[in-house]
């Protein structure tokens, strides 16, 4: 069931809920006659308490250490090594299939850059903020996490941080970047806190189905579910969110779901309860 002020702030039409993984609960939530504008948002619902269900950084099969390269999040998530649940979109990225945050995933560090970021510890121990990557010391600036351990430290980055132990940083851009971040456009996000993580991609640029959100909009959103941490990941023609296999969001450009440079996994692998 949603949080009763999500419900209150999207006004709902329908929700239809699935569960799709352990604690793992698909909402997609329609709003077009209770709205001024229609929208179609697609939120997974994780429970952080269920051991075996864990965050990973997937990239394109055919690059290595340093190299850029592009895939589908779908081609991503089909060739992960592991079960994925669902999959989003991560970084933003440049034209030569680079990602333009740190990146640390399956085939190491591929960027080192400082950025907002996702770092994920153990696959279950979630940090938002600002990081990068010490190459030389292989450990990370903000959370002082080592890259060595029986089991990876990844970190997928996006911009800008939305909230900060419940707060919102800055205006979100709206004053720097307002094209970006006041006009409305498709949105991918994530944000978490004790008891959940929350994955969210919001459709947009469709005409009479959705208009997509501003970045305020999208922070009301995690407000509303309550997180203390949130961070938006790359948006526009690159949002999309995969379900069991399949595309469940509506890709906004005319050939559907973009390639991108890197992907969010939810993955189900038991051994992560040891």
């Amino acid at each position: 069931m949603l949080p009763a002020a999500l419900v209150a702030e999207l006004r709902p039409d329908t929700v239809r809920t699935e569960t799709v993984g352990p604690g793992v609960h698909y909402h997609r939530v329609r709003s077009v006659e209770s709205v001024e504008r229609p929208l179609a948002i697609h939120l997974l619902e994780v429970e952080r308490s269920v051991c075996e269900v864990g965050l990973a950084v997937g990239v394109p099969a055919d690059v290595g250490a340093g190299e850029g390269g592009f895939a589908r999040v779908s081609d991503i998530a089909a060739e992960y090594p592991g079960d994925v649940v669902a999959a989003v979109n991560g970084d933003f990225f440049s034209a030569a299939g680079y990602p333009v945050g740190a990146e640390v995933g399956p085939v190491g560090v591929r960027s080192s850059s400082a950025s907002a970021a996702l770092v994920v510890r153990d696959y279950r121990e979630p940090w938002i903020g600002r990081t990068g990557v010490d190459v030389d010391s292989e450990r990370l600036s903000g959370p002082e996490w080592s890259l060595d351990g029986p089991r990876p430290v990844q970190v997928v980055g996006g911009l800008p941080e939305l909230l900060d132990v419940g707060l919102r940083v800055g205006d979100l851009e709206v004053s720097a970047r307002p094209g970006f971040a006041a006009a409305r456009h498709p949105r991918t996000g994530i944000g978490f806190d004790d008891e959940r993580i929350w994955i969210v991609a919001v459709d947009g640029r469709r005409d009479g189905y959705s208009a997509g959100m501003t970045l305020p909009e999208l922070t009301r959103v995690f407000e509303a579910l309550g997180v203390e941490e949130a961070l938006n990941l790359d948006g526009g023609g690159s949002t999309v969110m995969i379900v069991g296999g399949q595309v469940v969001s509506r890709p906004s450009d005319p050939t559907g779901e973009r390639s991108v440079v890197n992907a969010l996994l939810l993955v189900n692998d038991p051994t992560l309860c040891r």
